[in-house]
């Protein structure tokens, strides 16, 4: 059996994973694992570093990205990592499992690659100060975390890029307790909205030097969704205007969940409850054998938001372990702009 196979076996082995308690076992129990606190404040750089006590947590970044040609791209750059158990133990013994997942779309092309690692060996890790996240030769570095380079490579994609800081931290939530379900389930989540990017994609067609803005993401928790929700559509929007937005929708087996935050141009966050933004299908897409929603209505009433998102590319699919759709968006309707759509639980 070799380590990819492995890694899938103890993966599968995560509670719940193999059952209906929740997207990719999200809604197990804790069980000993520690949970998040509503009033624990976020620590900075300590908390750009990983929480082993939790057992989920992942540093994802997306960028819309244009080309020297004059088209759009998106980038994903994704690590995750897992606990297999609440109490740590040294070298192959660690409980800590890690997943890489990287991804290149453009508007008729989508390119994704997936890594595995056991932790305990150096194959993959993140260090808060100086930051430095891998896996493989897949890595986040810099000095600090408002300056990075960001790199991953596949059997049909390169890209190489440097991702400066133009705005704050934000915290959702109550200054980071993310809320995600009635019933209380929660993590801490804080993001990066505002990176300035440059840098160069090499695909099949040859290297394309590329300009845009990043999207990161940090998350933990030990169980961030109650156990009948299947599923999840996030949101990521970054506006003409120099406004952004963060909203997503928790779908259970009877009810929507919904939350979010508004960022004002100077990345003054504001919080966004439950019922306060609906996302509607508008649009669904087989391209990928699949039902997959690929546009969207979207209002935020309190902001004068009313939008339609449409894919740049419908056949964004990440073939993954545990598969989804991700891919950059374009926004029409009472604002402008481009984002980024991450939807799941649509096997």
């Amino acid at each position: 059996m070799n380590v990819r196979m492995i890694l899938l076996v103890l993966l599968m082995a995560l509670p719940g994973v193999a059952g209906a308690q929740g997207f990719a076992g999200l809604g197990a129990t804790a069980d000993g694992f520690a949970v998040p606190k509503r009033g624990n404040l976020l620590n900075f750089p300590d908390d750009h570093g990983p929480h082993p006590s939790f057992r989920i947590e992942w540093w994802y970044v997306t960028a819309n990205l244009t080309g020297t040609d004059g088209r759009d791209y998106g980038i994903q750059w994704t690590l995750f990592r897992s606990a297999l158990r609440p109490f740590e133990s040294d070298g192959w013994q660690s409980p800590q499992l890690w997943m890489g997942h990287a991804a290149v779309t453009s508007p008729e092309a989508h390119f994704f690659d997936e890594r595995f690692a056991r932790d305990g060996i150096g194959q993959a890790g993140v260090t808060a100060h100086p930051f430095e996240a891998w896996i493989d030769d897949w890595q986040m570095v810099g000095p600090d975390f408002d300056h990075l380079n960001l790199r991953a490579s596949g059997s049909e994609f390169t890209y190489d890029l440097d991702l400066v800081a133009t705005g704050p931290l934000v915290a959702h939530g109550d200054r980071g307790y993310s809320v995600k379900s009635a019933a209380g389930q929660a993590s801490y989540y804080y993001s990066q909205p505002a990176y300035q990017v440059s840098g160069t994609l090499d695909l099949p067609n040859g290297p394309m030097p590329v300009t845009g803005w990043a999207w990161l993401d940090r998350e933990w928790s030990s169980q961030p969704l109650s156990e009948d929700q299947t599923g999840w559509d996030w949101f990521s929007l970054t506006f003409d205007s120099g406004e952004r937005l963060m909203a997503f929708r928790l779908r259970g087996e009877t009810d929507l969940f919904t939350s979010g935050t508004w960022i004002a141009p100077d990345g003054q966050a504001s919080p966004i409850g439950n019922g306060h933004v609906t996302a509607t299908p508008t649009k669904w897409d087989e391209a990928t054998g699949r039902q997959v929603p690929i546009a969207w209505d979207l209002q935020l009433p309190e902001k004068s938001i009313d939008i339609r998102i449409e894919a740049l590319n419908p056949a964004a699919w990440m073939g993954t372990t545990f598969a989804y759709w991700e891919g950059p968006v374009q926004v029409s309707g009472s604002h402008q702009g481009k984002g980024y759509l991450e939807m799941t639980g649509y096997d």
